[in-house]
């Protein structure tokens, strides 16, 4: 049995500072595993959290225009491509960092739904190339808006000070797995 924690308030937190979970969680392995240093878990912990909790939010904002978030995913990539909003299946696959059979699918739903066009490639006569369609470019553009709107409303607690240092400090931390 532990008689002293390990567990500490992270620096910059006061005895007034609001608790959340991952503060619950952190107190109860200080608790039993006093010999364990939970540190990473302030951060990382957090983010996950948060990701479920952005991935619920993101999903209610592509629901308002009948869409899924891997649908958006697929939508946006194209849109963001610029005119003729089209991509090869290979450049989605590497961008959205999905299997071959996955893309495949995902195309052939989308064109089911007519959000997406397949058309032979002019530089390659074996490859295809999908295209944005008028709808899938409403939908999408529609949906980012939602998105946008969502996203504020999450990161509404933070100065924007505050929103462009988190950021910063988050960005060498997705270039780790990105490069």
């Amino acid at each position: 049995m532990a008689t002293s924690p390990a567990y500490h308030a992270p620096s910059g937190a006061t005895s007034s500072t609001p608790r959340d979970e991952v503060d619950a969680i952190l107190a109860a392995w200080a608790l039993e595993r006093p010999d364990v240093d939970t540190t990473p878990m302030q951060v990382l912990s957090r983010v996950s959290r948060l990701s479920r909790h952005l991935d619920l939010e993101r999903r209610k904002a592509f629901a308002a225009h009948n869409l899924e978030t891997w649908e958006f995913d697929v939508l946006s990539s194209l849109r963001r491509e610029g005119e003729p909003y089209a991509l090869t299946p290979g450049a989605l696959m590497t961008e959205l960092l999905v299997s071959s059979g996955t893309m495949t699918n995902r195309i052939d739903r989308l064109e089911s739904a007519g959000l997406v066009t397949r058309t032979p490639s002019p530089n390659d006569r074996r490859a295809v190339v999908v295209s944005l369609t008028d709808e899938g470019k409403r939908r999408v553009d529609a949906a980012l808006i939602s998105l946008l709107e969502c996203e504020r409303a999450i990161l509404a607690p933070l100065k924007n000070p505050e929103k462009e240092q988190l950021a910063t400090l988050l960005r060498p931390l997705l270039l780790a797995f990105e490069q």
